[in-house]
């Protein structure tokens, strides 16, 4: 597991963390619960880890909603900080763009 995804969980599941503007509107978008985000961050795998991102570390992590569907996080702290985490993204993935399990692009 990536240090980054520990790191983020550590301070999602200690209740340090914030939805951004841009993760509402995603997850409303998407219908997706930010209960569900939350819930699920404790199951989270890697998709592509962002540890040296200029804006500061990030990953993006699948994960799952309460019915088993997946989801894409981006998690990210930022730069020069180390709490909290921020929530600055989530989307259902399109099969189309990625393999079977999500956790590789198939496409850019």
């Amino acid at each position: 597991m990536s240090e980054t995804l520990r790191r983020m969980q550590a301070l999602v599941l200690g209740g340090d963390y914030l939805v951004s503007d841009h993760g509402f509107n995603e997850l409303e978008d998407d219908g997706i619960l930010a209960s569900d985000v939350i819930a699920g961050v404790a199951a989270a795998t890697v998709v592509e880890d962002y540890r040296d991102r200029i804006r500061g570390p990030s990953v993006l992590a699948l994960q799952h909603d309460a019915d088993g569907r997946p989801i894409h996080v981006v998690w990210a702290v930022p730069a020069g900080e180390r709490r909290p985490a921020i929530l600055v993204t989530a989307y259902r993935p399109d099969p189309d763009l990625w393999d079977t399990d999500f956790k590789r692009r198939t496409r850019r």
